[in-house]
Parts: C-alpha cells; sequence; structure tokens
C-alpha cells in the first residue's frame, strides 16, 4: 500500500477514535480516560512492534532520535489530554473539526521549520481546511 492508503486509513481510524472516545468519556475524569487509551495505544504498539520483529531496531537508535521520539510522545500525550477534555466538554462534531486545524498548522509548521514547500494549491487546501473548521463550529 501507498502512502495515500494509509493516510486514508489513518483518518477512518481518526474518526472512529473520536466517536468511541466521546461514548468513553461520558462518565469518567477525561484524564483517567486518557491514561486508559494511552495504555491500550503502548501494549497494541508494542504488541505490533514484537510480533513483526521490529523491537530488535531500539538498540539502534541514535540521541537525536530518540529526544524527538520522546517530544513527539509528549506532544501526542498533551494532544490526547485535550482532545479527551474537549470532547467530554463538547460534541464530537465540533471537537473533530477544530482538532483538525492541525492540518493547516503542520503545513505551516513544516514550511517554517523544514523547509517543505507550500505551493499555491496547498496553500489553498489550508485555508479551505481552516474554513471548514470555523464554518462547522460555528454552525
Amino acid at each position: 500500500m501507498n502512502w495515500i492508503t494509509w493516510a486514508l486509513l489513518s483518518a477512518v481510524f481518526a474518526a472512529a477514535t473520536a466517536l468511541l472516545a466521546k461514548v468513553g468519556v461520558a462518565h469518567v475524569d477525561s484524564n483517567l480516560a486518557t491514561a486508559v487509551r494511552t495504555s491500550v495505544v503502548v501494549l497494541f504498539a508494542w504488541g505490533i512492534a514484537i510480533a513483526t520483529g521490529k523491537h530488535t531496531g531500539l538498540r539502534q537508535l541514535d540521541g537525536r532520535t530518540l529526544l524527538f521520539l520522546t517530544l513527539s510522545g509528549l506532544a501526542t500525550g498533551l494532544s490526547w489530554l485535550c482532545y479527551f477534555r474537549a470532547l467530554q466538554l463538547g460534541p464530537a462534531s465540533r471537537v473533530a473539526p477544530l482538532d483538525k486545524l492541525s492540518v493547516p498548522l503542520v503545513m505551516l509548521f513544516a514550511w517554517l521549520l523544514l523547509g517543505e514547500k507550500l505551493t499555491a494549491p496547498a496553500l489553498f487546501g489550508g485555508l479551505l481546511i481552516t474554513a471548514g473548521a470555523v464554518v462547522m463550529v460555528l454552525a
């Protein structure tokens, strides 16, 4: 499968995550719900890594890689804590679009920090995503 297929599958699972999480946080503290979910993710991810034999590559990771993966993990944790609290307080149909503002933010940060090209069509698409999120939240 190519990256487009994987990205579309990610979107499907992210949609499922939002709906399942909305139901899951209904009667529990959002931080506890995030901890439970994260524990499942950790077990699942390590299970896949071990089952596919990729866990042996852990020894080859250098300090820079470990630093950035750790920072990414911290950002993920903060994102999930905020997302679960938002789902607990608001409707999933409005929380999810705001969460997807991460797409134009990634585009902007990738351009600023990683030197990725920001073409006119990509910029237009990012603006449409932003406008769509705002319209969906205000609707």
